[in-house]
């Protein structure tokens, strides 16, 4: 669905009042949105310093609340808690009798779905589960980034249009996962996200330790052009010397890892055995060459003569 198709005006929620419960990176944001599609927050819960700050920021006039106060003055809520916090935290506010009859409970949560609400639903809420694949900044800049942004939508057949409806009009993409598939869907998330966090700030680090002035701006080209390529092409972007069978090559890499940077060997290895893996089983990587590379990442780095390889210059950077 598109952001430039608006929902039927039928299917549109009514202007709602918003509250927030976890004034993380992620809520603020979100209510954020909502005001700019004519919704209205009115509460906003936060513990920390911090996202006391981020709420006054980007909600400036929104009274800060306890939680329990944000659910009576609100008709949509948003619980943006961590997932682990999150069962406690919808069980304790149906049993206090904080959520209300009719009252709209959105969490954030990527891990769960509209189940994990189930307590709430007991007593009348309506459930759903929108979660933004996004990273967040706690800053501005996510309202902006918002657009274009796939949610994560699961909850009853009877408010998926009005779940897809609130996505659209925080100018986000619904993408409706099932309940049961909730897990692997973060899985793949945070597989590809969260460790694409690691492996460039590692890169950057080794770029430091080797000399390289600013490798921010040797690699932002390279990554930008590799993501791009994995996009568009999948596996078949694949290059470098694992996918091209360079057992030396790959032997020389964890020996000067093992030199200057030993946190980041595991690693290196792990992700040499699965793009190893990936290009066999692709064709990608010829099979005369493949015994001799998953030799080397069997034994940790040594060259196809049991030394550790010596290092040579590599014909392909990427």
């Amino acid at each position: 669905m598109s952001t430039s198709q608006q929902p039927d005006p039928k299917d549109r929620p009514a202007r709602l009042t918003v509250g927030v419960v976890g004034a993380g990176r992620v809520g603020p944001a979100l209510a954020a949105s909502l005001q700019l599609a004519g919704h209205r927050p009115v509460a906003v819960s936060g513990v920390s310093d911090d996202s006391r700050r981020r709420a006054e920021h980007l909600l400036p006039g929104v009274p800060l609340v306890p939680p329990a106060e944000v659910l009576a003055r609100a008709e949509l809520v948003l619980l943006t808690v961590p997932d682990d916090t999150l069962p406690g935290l919808v069980e304790g506010l149906a049993e206090t009798g904080a959520v209300r009859p009719g009252q709209l409970l959105v969490h954030t949560s990527g891990r769960y779905g509209a189940k994990v609400l189930e307590p709430a639903l007991r007593v009348g809420a309506l459930p759903l589960a929108l979660h933004p694949a996004m990273t967040f900044t706690g800053t501005p800049v996510d309202v902006q980034r918002l657009a274009g942004c796939s949610f994560g939508v699961t909850a009853p057949d009877e408010l998926r249009l009005a779940a897809e409806a609130l996505v659209i009009e925080m100018g986000g993409e619904p993408e409706w996962v099932a309940e049961d598939m909730r897990p692997l869907y973060h899985a793949a998330l945070a597989l590809g996200a969260n460790h694409l966090v690691t492996l460039v700030a590692q890169s950057m680090e080794l770029l430091r330790e080797a000399g390289v002035a600013a490798p921010d701006r040797m690699l932002g080209p390279l990554l930008g052009a590799a993501l791009d390529n994995a996009l568009r092409s999948g596996d078949a972007a694949l290059t470098g010397p694992v996918a091209r069978g360079d057992a030396g090559t790959v032997a020389a890499h964890v020996t000067e890892l093992r030199r200057h940077a030993p946190q980041a060997v595991a690693g290196y290895l792990a992700m040499a055995r699965a793009t190893a893996d990936r290009a066999l089983a692709h064709g990608l990587l010829k099979p005369e060459l493949a015994e001799d590379l998953l030799g080397v990442l069997a034994d940790g780095g040594a060259g196809p003569d049991g030394t550790d390889g010596a290092p040579g210059a590599e014909g392909d950077a990427r």
